[in-house]
């Protein structure tokens, strides 16, 4: 079994900072969306709130 690492620290509202075994990344987080910013890139999330369907 593998070594899992990771924690998220609420920064202010709708903005966290994830730490993990592989990096940090920033996400933040608006009404129906979700942006999270890492050495990967940029990755934005879309979503109906309520309704379970995300793109």
């Amino acid at each position: 079994m593998g070594f899992r690492f990771r924690k998220s620290i609420k920064i202010a509202p709708g903005i966290r900072l994830n730490l993990d075994k592989s990096g940090t990344s920033l996400s933040i987080e608006g009404r129906g969306s979700t942006a999270n910013i890492s050495e990967r890139g940029v990755r934005v999330t879309y979503s109906i709130p309520g309704r379970g369907i995300s793109f």
